[in-house]
């Protein structure tokens, strides 16, 4: 029998089908008074000369959705890559910020779980380059099923490197599922990103390190995570949140994913998993406007919410344009 694996604390986000059914009966009516016509904002005429060269600075670039091109000591990485144009047969809201034909070759593939709009094998074998897979223990088998022979399979807090970078697996709470029968047969997490390189940057500070927090429930292990590392960008997931009784345990509000941030000790948060996929009854809209006025509440200071747009690099030399930094 398969392993099941478990969230921290053994925190079910397991639904009943009188759950479902109930949520299906509310959606229909709140649907009718929203509106998902709020398209994320792109840049135009994708840079891909600089999307090609070599970065020993940490630079960033959301494609979107939980999928973004990281560049760190040398490596050209990919976070849960879903260049796909349908989700449950719904509709991109979003196209990606940067065309897959456009993408240079990848060097490393961070996977946080097995849910289809985070592995996309299609995406997968679209990808220049050869690159190394890193997963979460449990979808190793599955992927070299797949006919993908670069896979290292990690635990939570289990770490390893390639080139000067060290990839550490740890934890979210969330749950995963392929098909009616493989609920939980692998495990969920985040990617913590650090570089290495003895010394500091030429900024003379250490060199960056990023967080990816894949998806997740809120709960006490982002202060955990802080405690472990030293974070300067944080990646925190702040859509499918709605309803909140049914999506509480596996997805964060905005407020949750802000308070998130400052448990993880973060100099910066990047909001992402909005505005690319129609999962639950949040618009990304409702979703950028409860992070930023959550951000003013607390008093947080402006330079520390990154909001880029998709398509556009920005990282230890580089914020995003100022209009997408909180005002």
């Amino acid at each position: 029998m398969s392993k099941r694996y478990e969230n921290m604390d053994g925190v079910s986000t397991k639904k009943t089908l009188s759950d479902l059914r109930k949520w299906r009966k509310e959606r229909k009516i709140r649907l009718q008074t929203k509106n998902f016509m709020y398209t994320v904002p792109a840049v135009r005429d994708v840079d891909t000369e600089q999307l090609h060269s070599r970065s020993q600075e940490a630079e960033i670039t959301w494609i979107g959705h939980a999928t973004f091109l990281i560049k760190l000591g040398g490596l050209t990485i990919v976070t849960d890559p879903v260049w796909a144009e349908k989700m449950a047969f719904q509709p991109r809201l979003s196209p990606p910020g940067v065309p897959l034909a456009d993408m240079p070759a990848i060097d490393a593939v961070l996977i946080s779980h097995g849910h289809y709009d985070h592995l996309d094998i299609p995406t997968l074998r679209k990808l220049k380059g050869e690159p190394q897979l890193f997963v979460p223990e449990g979808l190793a088998a599955m992927l070299r099923r797949k006919g993908f022979k670069r896979v290292t399979e990690l635990a939570w807090w289990q770490s390893t490197a390639l080139a000067d970078v060290r990839f550490t697996f740890v934890p979210a709470q969330h749950w995963t599922r392929r098909t009616p029968w493989d609920m939980n047969t692998s495990h969920w997490g985040g990617w913590v990103l650090a570089d290495g390189r003895a010394g500091a940057g030429s900024s003379g500070r250490r060199h960056a390190t990023v967080y990816f927090g894949g998806d997740s429930g809120y709960f006490r292990g982002f202060a955990e995570i802080g405690r472990r590392f030293a974070i300067d960008y944080a990646l925190l997931p702040i859509g499918a949140y709605e309803p909140e009784w049914f999506m509480a345990s596996s997805h964060m509000t905005p407020e949750e994913a802000v308070q998130a941030f400052l448990d993880t000790g973060a100099r910066f948060m990047v909001p992402m998993h909005y505005g690319a996929f129609k999962l639950a009854d949040d618009t990304p809209k409702e979703a950028l406007d409860r992070l930023l006025a959550d951000w003013r509440r607390r008093g947080l200071e402006e330079r520390g919410l990154l909001i880029p747009r998709l398509g556009e690099p920005f990282g230890e030399k580089k914020a995003p344009k100022p209009q997408h930094v909180i005002k």
